[in-house]
């Protein structure tokens, strides 16, 4: 199965997406890990990303259409996959329409991961990342055992500068203005499962398990 998750920022669009892919064997696809991995390998998509990223302005859509492209073109990809953090837009979305049926792709869900602002909030606000290892607790649903220090490398815990409520306003006005239509874009072209958000990990995924098992 194909499948897009959808969700605002501190959804546990990240979180699902490792369950699911655990749980049923797809492919994770996420467009900043194919930059990263363009930009290490220093192919002509990823030399043309790295002049962008270099200055610190955003990587235009043809870019990004031309590495979902081409990791949709490998085997790997026919047997199912998760796509994580793209389509954002409305152009991109139009873009995604356009790959998958040059390739003859059909994309069977999108879980739409619904959550309130007040909820995010004390997502976002309470994550810590460590500056070492990159493991991500929250001080309130996963506390590390000593304060500000990592569990698995020693390393410092630090707040990202995005996990802010100044920010978060931001990116959340962001989501509502680019990436909400999608929904409308995709509505009575792809099944839409939206799902509650507010909930232990075990309990959303189990919502979502139950909606994946019925197009298996």
């Amino acid at each position: 199965m194909n499948l897009l998750i959808m969700g605002a920022p501190g959804s546990g669009k990240g979180t699902m997406s490792e369950k699911i892919i655990e749980e049923y064997g797809l492919l994770h696809i996420s467009t900043g890990d194919l930059l990263r991995q363009a930009v290490k390998d220093k192919t002509p998509t990823g030399l043309k990303a790295q002049e962008y990223m270099s200055k610190g302005r955003l990587v235009p859509d043809e870019i990004i259409h031309d590495l979902i492209s081409q990791r949709l073109s490998q085997d790997d990809a026919k047997k199912g996959f998760l796509m994580d953090g793209y389509p954002r837009t409305l152009a991109q979305a139009k873009d995604l329409d356009n790959i998958c049926h040059r390739l003859s792709i059909t994309i069977d869900m999108i879980i739409q991961l619904d959550l309130d602002e007040e909820v995010i909030a004390r997502r976002i606000t309470g994550r810590r990342v460590c500056r070492n290892c990159g493991a991500i607790y929250h001080i309130e649903t996963r506390p590390s055992k000593a304060a500000d220090i990592c569990d698995e490398c020693g390393g410092p815990l630090y707040t990202r500068s995005d996990d802010t409520l100044e920010s978060l306003k931001v990116r959340l006005a962001e989501y509502e203005d680019s990436t909400k239509p999608l929904l409308d874009h995709y509505n009575g072209k792809v099944s839409i499962e939206r799902i509650d958000g507010d909930g232990t990990i075990d309990s959303v995924f189990a919502s979502i398990k139950e909606v994946l098992d019925g197009i298996k």
